[in-house]
């Protein structure tokens, strides 16, 4: 396993012969509260994976041991002006962004505090896996704000939207239980295994085409909310996006070959 800091309080993780790469937010003594320089961080590390054509899968965890990320820096936004404001706003989007466009898959492990632009972050991800320690919420409306990370628009494609209309203007926490209820999370685990257990879901993802996770994701993505004629024609562009490359190539020889395949990732 390899290891490369973006910044005070981003690490990046190689695991499986680097095509499982970790995000780690890591400013503990702040239970991971998304300060301008964190967030410049994080967009940074997300760039860099991206541009990874050996990742195929992003796992996104926190090193706090209570909590995944308890959302934007307050205290520092405390002593923004206006203009402070207007600046850091395109600073804090291009954090949030930057996990959403990810071009593999990425699965959150979330456990502890998951609020605000913390739990935003986790819905940036495809798949969410939590243990039973996790809260999370959207409590933007509550100090005056909406939320601002994606989470008007992202969670009700998770739940609908009259539940996200309900959690958003109550600005209420949700318990793990509850969340798994509601679709807030996919995979509800037990106290302390959501990293591991988000690993091992990377480490799956990661044995497949990279080339295949990177046009299914991109099928998915661009094919939500579209009727479904258009989403059809996204998916055929997809599909001839793999259809001719090498890892198709290598996935039917591999199958006839009874064997594992050997990815060329292209």
């Amino acid at each position: 396993m390899s290891e490369e800091r973006f910044g005070e309080f981003v690490l990046v993780r190689r695991h499986e012969r680097g095509h499982v790469a970790e995000l780690v937010l890591d400013r503990p003594k702040a239970m991971n509260a998304v300060s301008t320089g964190m967030a410049r961080s994080i967009a940074g590390a997300c760039a860099a994976l991206g541009e990874d054509r050996s990742v195929r899968a992003v796992v996104l965890s926190s090193s706090h041991e209570r909590a995944f990320c308890v959302g934007a820096d307050l205290k520092e936004r405390n002593s923004f002006s206006d203009a402070d404001l207007v600046r850091q706003r395109p600073v804090a989007r291009g954090a949030y962004a930057g996990v959403l466009e990810l071009p593999v898959p990425t699965v959150a492990a979330v456990h502890g505090f998951a609020l605000g632009g913390g739990f935003e972050l986790a819905l940036s991800c495809d798949v969410i896996v939590a243990d039973r320690t996790a809260v999370m919420g959207l409590p933007e409306v509550s100090v005056g704000v909406i939320p601002g990370g994606g989470g008007t628009q992202l969670l009700p494609r998770r739940v609908g939207a009259a539940r996200a209309a309900e959690l958003i203007f109550t600005a209420r926490r949700v318990e793990a239980a509850e969340a798994r209820e509601l679709g807030l999370v996919d995979e509800l685990v037990e106290e302390g295994r959501d990293r591991e257990e988000a690993l091992a879901m990377a480490s799956r993802i990661a044995g497949n085409s990279p080339v295949g996770l990177r046009a299914a994701k991109r099928a998915l993505r661009l094919g939500h909310g579209l009727d479904l004629s258009a989403g059809l024609e996204v998916e055929d562009a997809a599909w001839r996006s793999v259809a001719f490359s090498g890892d198709r190539a290598e996935g039917v020889a591999a199958f006839n070959e009874k064997r594992r395949p050997e990815w060329p990732g292209e």
